[in-house]
């Protein structure tokens, strides 16, 4: 077989169940040595976690002739993206790649949710991407080449009961283009994938009663387009393949880009444009946001879809 990716070093991190696992198995299968992230916890970040799952994966690529080690650090923190870095320095004595994948969700209401609620989601769901590009991108600055993949949701857009996931994963975006254009001049690359996982659809008995109340009225839960696939969630190893696809050359141009999978479907996601413009001599006031001509081509056809209408 090909091995896109032989010799190279990849970091996957939440690489031992799901999207992260099937990542980690596709770069070994081709060609990478993989460090294997994972402090075995669950999906809500409150389970103790189990050290022996990052292994387990390892363990399932050596058996398959590929070469990994585990590292069980939680990347919430500086220390723990460093640590992960450092393990592949350690092992392999370099990194060439980095996919984040950890992420954990704390669903409520806006209104019901607490502060842990928010800062634990928010440090697993994106400040461990920050503390491993943080690590990485010294060495894949002196070596100048490195690709980094980062998992956001299309929750990012939009998703009743999940304002701090929703923050955390556009957060990535934000994150994504930002380190494109400042590792760019060095030869590395970094871009978003936002798969319709387990994760974006993993609710509380509470949640579940106000999305049925919800759907009674209409109103769109996530994002604002119809699961038209026809599978609603892509299977783990279909991710895997658009994330290391875009590790590979085929993919040599591509930066600071927005990529959804959903299913059988994968699209590449447009960058923020302004859709409508106006201008104002002197600059804006009330009065001038006032004037018919002026609301009507800015906002009037805007409408609020999420109430009921009389």
């Amino acid at each position: 077989m090909n091995q896109r990716l032989k010799d190279k070093v990849a970091v996957v991190t939440g690489a031992g169940r799901n999207i992260g696992r099937a990542e980690a198995l596709l770069l070994a299968a081709q060609g990478a040595k993989v460090v294997v992230n994972d402090l075995g916890g669950g999906p809500y970040g409150t389970e103790a976690g189990d050290v022996s799952v990052a292994e387990a994966v390892a363990r399932e690529i050596r058996d398959l002739g590929g070469e990994a080690v585990a590292e069980t650090s939680s990347v919430a923190s500086l220390e723990g993206g460093a640590a992960v870095v450092d393990r592949a320095i350690e092992a392999f004595g370099r990194i060439d790649i980095l996919v984040n994948n950890a992420g954990i969700v704390r669903p409520a209401r806006i209104d019901r949710m607490t502060e842990a609620d928010w800062n634990l989601c928010l440090d697993v769901s994106l400040k461990s991407s920050f503390a491993t590009i943080r690590a990485a991108a010294p060495h894949m600055i002196a070596q100048r080449s490195g690709v980094i993949v980062n998992t956001g949701s299309p929750s990012g857009f939009g998703h009743w009961g999940m304002s701090n996931y929703s923050a955390a994963k556009e957060g990535l975006m934000g994150l994504t283009r930002t380190v494109a254009r400042e590792l760019g001049e060095f030869g590395v690359r970094c871009n978003l994938i936002r798969p319709v996982s387990h994760l974006t659809t993993t609710h509380t008995p509470e949640i579940d009663q106000t999305i049925r109340e919800a759907a009674r009225l209409g109103i769109p839960l996530l994002w604002n387009r119809p699961m038209s696939a026809p599978r609603m969630t892509a299977l783990p190893e279909h991710v895997a393949a658009l994330a290391v696809w875009l590790c590979t050359a085929a993919a040599a141009q591509v930066t600071g880009r927005d990529f959804f999978v959903q299913g059988d479907e994968v699209a590449l996601l447009p960058e923020p444009e302004a859709i409508r413009t106006l201008f104002q001599p002197g600059g804006w006031t009330l009065e001038g946001f006032d004037e018919p001509a002026n609301r009507d081509y800015l906002i009037g056809d805007i409408q609020n879809r999420f109430v009921r209408e009389a």
